[in-house]
């Protein structure tokens, strides 16, 4: 038996998917390293999806292939989007890289393994439309949070984006498998669970009787004992119904957050990009959400210098942030991927998209420094992440914040604090964006 390294890189359900990796090759019998040095098999989880993502793929095969040329780990095993995408020239341009598997073939991964300790070179590229299979997983987060993957895949096919023929057509897991999966994350001792997709809100569409399962879903999340907090990323807005709604705005373990990408409010834009709904049509749902579900926070993601987007556009776009005052915005500068439909549109240079995205950036500061201040004073539930050696403190994260996304809160303590548990904190500062504040009490959860 073999040890085996992971790297896993870009998003949460990259992470997912390692972690399946790493379940099926200790299922196999071998011994999974938490550091890829000594590795026999260094197995790379890549993201593909911007230019950003690649660059920083790359970087870690490279770095990895130095460490295979001094003699501290073996072959070296190419997985995830990047290798689905660039199938070819890793190969021919990286001759370090002993293997690749294309996000078809995560299931392959221990046959592959054994083929590269046989000295066999392997390039497997399964189907990206097959159903997703279950296993179990190595779960790489904290005990108390975990990532709930529902489904793999895109149906929306919006033009910037590559990710449909990188992961394939949607595919909703089944309910039942999803619940299950959820109460064996429960009783490990899981606090919070993450519910991710390429997009939840399309839960169950595709499964015989084309209904949104997501509302039914959450509810049953809601039943399962030792969980505490539920939180919902990737909605889409022209998905968004009553149903949900009504789900977010009663069951008290679902965190009143939400996670929207929006990516632009000019309506000729989002024509363009084939995104469905106007400006009007966020708007109106903005005030929809606002008024239904009281507290609520809104992370959006905002791309600028995207085809279209003049001057007059992007104004309107900081005037939209100013209005709607959405909590959590991330900014980034529209990438030309190879492949869809943006890259052949003109748009304005690099340089301008990335300005205008630092431009958001700031006045996005601007609306999170109010946000911070209005919470001032205020008792709120934290959970307790863990402790912060350099700064000698313990911190956490409240409702509006998703982990390694959001801020801090930075507590302060009379007695240690046990990671994985609920604390009442009364905010009494900011610093630098996060919040600070003195433990009251810490909850029996």
């Amino acid at each position: 038996m073999a040890n085996i390294g992971f790297i896993s890189l870009g998003c949460a359900k990259n992470q997912v998917d390692c972690e399946r990796m790493m379940y099926r090759v200790q299922e196999a019998g071998h011994t999974v390293k938490a550091d890829i040095t000594g590795s026999d098999v260094v197995v790379i989880n890549t993201c593909g999806f911007i230019d950003s993502a690649k660059a920083e793929a790359i970087d870690y095969i490279l770095q990895t292939a130095e460490l295979k040329k001094q003699g501290l780990v073996g072959k070296i095993l190419v997985t995830g989007c990047l290798a689905q995408r660039y199938q070819q020239e890793i190969l021919t341009e990286m001759p370090e890289v002993d293997g690749i598997l294309g996000t078809g073939s995560y299931t392959e991964i221990v046959s592959a393994i054994d083929d590269l300790l046989a000295q066999e070179q392997v390039v497997d590229f399964g189907s990206i439309d097959e159903p997703e299979q279950e296993t179990g997983r190595i779960v790489t987060t904290p005990e108390h949070y975990a990532f709930l993957k529902i489904a793999e895949g895109c149906d929306n096919h919006c033009a910037y984006c590559i990710i449909p023929k990188l992961r394939g057509k949607y595919r909703s897991r089944q309910l039942d498998d999803v619940l299950y999966e959820a109460r064996l994350l429960a009783d490990s001792g899981v606090k919070e669970l993450i519910v991710v997709a390429q997009d939840t809100s399309r839960y169950g569409t595709d499964l015989p009787g084309h209904k949104r399962l997501l509302p039914e879903l959450l509810r049953r999340l809601c039943e399962i004992e030792g969980l505490h907090w539920i939180r919902v990323h990737y909605v889409y807005p022209d998905e968004i119904d009553d149903a949900f709604l009504d789900v977010m705005a009663t069951e008290p373990k679902i965190v009143k957050y939400l996670d929207i990408p929006i990516q632009h409010c000019n309506s000729e834009i989002l024509k363009r990009m084939n995104r469905r709904g106007d400006g009007d049509f966020l708007r109106a749902l903005i005030a929809k959400l606002r008024a239904r579900i009281p507290g609520l926070v809104i992370r959006t993601s905002l791309i600028t210098g995207l085809p279209g987007e003049g001057e007059a556009e992007f104004q309107e776009l900081c005037d939209f942030l100013r209005e709607e005052r959405l909590e959590r915005v991330g900014a980034f500068a529209f990438s030309p991927e190879e492949g869809t439909p943006a890259a052949e549109m003109e748009h304005v240079d690099n340089e301008t998209a990335m300005a205008r995205a630092q431009t958001i950036e700031m006045l996005q500061s601007e609306i999170m420094d109010d946000y911070n201040a209005s919470l001032l004073g205020k008792t709120l539930e934290v959970l307790v992440d863990g402790y912060d050696e350099d700064a000698e403190q313990f911190y956490g994260r409240t409702y509006a914040d998703s982990p390694d996304i959001d801020g801090r809160v930075w507590l302060a303590s009379e007695e240690p604090l046990r990671e994985g548990t609920f604390v009442q904190v009364k905010i009494d500062g900011c610093v630098d964006g996060d919040l600070t504040g003195y433990v009251l009490e810490e909850e029996a959860v």
